[in-house]
């Protein structure tokens, strides 16, 4: 991006133009072929991803909340059921449990990662009456068959796998995560003795690729991901109106394919992320360097469980909004990520939560604050930010 004097919150201009002549090729190669849906790009995309990822599967899909939508739907996730999940989310990770017909119901977050907190966790299931007939929990709340999980791997750091997949095992959970702003990162399995990337852990996994993503599209896009061979054939027909070969119609599915233009740009972009990714690491340890002496900031931080990709650098602070208000005058853009949690939305109302039912979601809606995180951000735009932080602190 061209310099203006502005640090944007997101640059999504400099990484397009860097790969100009590159993401122009997948234009014109889709203009010569003629295929805009399905093909060649899109299963060249799916087996990259899918090796990236270290899963034996992986199905593009029109969007993240489609990704999420039919993962649930391909693990058996049935109308009526409950599935366990965050408050501290983007809406559409509650969105795709109600769009399948089950019913959301949340557990708070752990103070230093803002993931679901795996002792919350345990202390919700282990208070239950188990229903005999699928050794599933039943919800104190509800009354309804707990019959899933899905942790989401807030900002880039994946949530405590281990721990929740050891309580999955005991309670016959389905665990499906939201990997939409996680690609790359990575959890130790002391199972398996070794790092395991986002979206090889769980049953299914769902992707947003959503422009301003570690790896975006130029557009909509998502993918599953899942080492199952049944759920990846569910995902494949939920997402071309339930077709398993042309008009023969298994189910009832949906329009959510993944174009092949995007799926081209994705591929292209997947060269890159690795580095990318590194990029980021280094932006945010040098964020951690310069901010640790300024009082008043909660810096992020990285368990030694997992290594983040840091799609967002979000520290907190107590007077947010003012801050954010000061930041914006200095020409810095910032983000909130996210001000209301999932239980105090008026969408959610009908679940009878209030205020206080979540106090480690809410006390971190109120001070999150998003600074600007890409791999293009220079040490001389971090130096500007962490100026302007200092001014304000410093009153």
């Amino acid at each position: 991006m061209k310099d203006s004097g502005m640090i944007p919150f997101v640059d999504l201009v400099t990484p397009h133009e860097e790969l100009k002549e590159e993401l122009l090729h997948v234009f014109q190669t889709a203009l010569r072929h003629g295929r805009f849906s399905g093909g060649p790009m899109v299963e060249q995309f799916e087996a990259d991803f899918g090796a990236f990822c270290g899963t034996a599967y992986c199905v593009g899909v029109g969007s993240g909340t489609d990704a999420l939508r039919f993962a649930l739907l391909a693990a058996g996730i049935q109308r009526g059921d409950v599935v366990l999940t965050t408050p501290h989310t983007f809406l559409a990770t509650a969105e795709a449990i109600t769009q399948v017909g089950a019913w959301p119901e949340f557990v708070d977050i752990d103070e230093r990662s803002g993931n679901l907190d795996p002792d919350k966790l345990a202390a919700l299931l282990y208070t239950c009456q188990i229903d005999t007939a699928t050794g599933c929990a039943i919800s104190k709340r509800s009354g309804r068959v707990i019959t899933g999980i899905v942790p989401v791997h807030l900002y880039g750091q994946m949530a405590d796998m281990d721990a929740i997949l050891e309580l999955s095992k005991w309670f016959n959970l389905k665990v499906v995560e939201d990997a939409c702003q996680a690609h790359g990162a990575t959890c130790f399995s002391h199972q398996d003795l070794r790092w395991k990337q986002a979206g090889s852990m769980s049953d299914a996994a769902a992707f947003s690729f959503y422009p301003s993503k570690n790896l975006g599209a130029c557009g909509e896009a998502g993918a599953v991901t899942t080492n199952d061979e049944t759920i990846a054939a569910k995902v494949r027909m939920l997402r071309d109106h339930g077709q398993s070969q042309k008009y023969m119609h298994d189910m009832e599915g949906y329009n959510g394919r993944l174009d092949a233009i995007q799926a081209g740009i994705l591929s292209v972009k997947l060269r890159y992320l690795p580095a990318w990714t590194e990029q980021r690491r280094a932006c945010a340890l040098r964020y951690g360097q310069l901010l640790q002496a300024i009082p008043g900031i909660t810096l992020p931080e990285e368990l030694p469980y997992g290594k983040a990709v840091y799609h967002l650098y979000v520290v907190r602070v107590q007077d947010r909004d003012e801050l954010q208000r000061g930041l914006a005058q200095a020409g810095i853009g910032t983000g909130v990520h996210y001000p209301t949690p999932l239980h105090l939305q008026k969408a959610y109302a009908y679940l009878g939560y209030a205020p206080g039912d979540f106090p480690v979601a809410e006390r971190a809606a109120a001070e999150v604050l998003s600074l600007p995180m890409y791999p293009q951000l220079t040490c001389k735009q971090q130096d500007t930010i962490v100026e302007a932080l200092q001014r304000h602190f410093r009153r």
